[in-house]
């Protein structure tokens, strides 16, 4: 059943439309005043208490990263189950924060959702979370990221992280991470994307330089391997006026997701802080009972 606005509502999805309360209030992406970490060293980003850098090697990625942790306010960190949240094109870890845990908070302590935490890392400018040369993001999320929790008690027993979600170039690369963790037999328990980069030709996708040949982009491209995601729970929100919203209207199309909404908005910070409220409850309401 869809609403007016071309939205898909499943009763169960109720809890979506709670969080957004202070919405328009909370920017996207705080740059805070503390600059870049010193490696292994956690700092408060822009004075939040329940925001915290720190700056990792990995040798996946071959650099020093961002790795920002966002939590519930008043609740402890230790345990909590971890729910991935991959930046757009161009951004970075940092820029990932927003309004995330300002919504987080809301919803934990209203009682619409259990407590978790979002984790960021730099996955790369224009990589698309996949392999380039000297450069594997998505072997960083897939083998460094539970190693990095696990050292901090985080992520439930096994340490990896129970969802994910993510903007633009990051929709496409949780897409990416959700069809390999199936595949290597720790599926996630639910993915959430906005304005994914859904791309429908190779010509458009060229244009960005970010994969070598054809062959390369359709090995990866979400489109082509929606079967591999299994029977994931999905969400999916995009713009109606969004550059990607062909591609996205065919993946829901094909995907058939727990909930989707197609509404008016573009590709830009505005119609993201009003999916993001919506993205959080729905992440919340698929936390594994095993893990809270």
């Amino acid at each position: 059943m869809r609403d007016s606005q071309g939205r898909h509502l499943l009763p169960r999805r109720s809890v979506l439309a709670a969080g957004i309360t202070g919405a328009a209030a909370l920017g996207l992406g705080l740059g805070g005043r503390f600059g870049s970490a010193p490696p292994g060293t956690p700092v408060p980003l822009a004075n939040q208490s329940n925001v915290s850098v720190e700056r990792l090697y990995s040798h996946a990625r071959n650099c020093f990263i961002n790795f920002v942790l966002m939590s519930p306010k008043g609740v402890p960190r230790q345990g909590l189950p971890v729910c991935l949240m991959l930046h757009g094109r161009f951004g970075d870890a940092r820029k990932s924060v927003g309004g995330l845990p300002g919504w987080l908070s809301d919803s934990v302590a209203s009682g619409r959702i259990p407590p978790f935490a979002f984790l960021a890392v730099d996955g790369g400018g224009n990589n698309y979370w996949h392999r380039r040369p000297n450069d594997d993001p998505l072997w960083m999320l897939l083998g460094e990221v539970p190693r990095w929790l696990a050292e901090r008690n985080l992520g439930g027993p096994d340490h990896r992280p129970f969802a994910a979600a993510g903007i633009s170039m990051g929709g496409f690369g949780a897409l990416l991470y959700a069809r390999r963790r199936r595949e290597m037999g720790h599926p996630l328990s639910a993915a959430a994307v906005v304005s994914p980069a859904l791309i429908t030709s190779w010509p458009e996708m060229r244009k960005r330089k970010a994969f070598t040949t054809e062959a390369e982009w359709a090995e990866i491209d979400p489109l082509r391997h929606i079967g591999s995601l299994g029977n994931l729970p999905l969400g999916v929100w995009c713009g109606t006026e969004d550059r990607f919203i062909e591609g996205t209207r065919r993946f829901i199309r094909m995907a058939e997701p727990d909930y989707a909404s197609t509404t008016p908005g573009g590709h830009n910070s505005r119609y993201y802080r009003k999916a993001l409220p919506e993205v959080v409850n729905f992440i919340g309401g698929e936390l594994p009972a095993a893990t809270r």
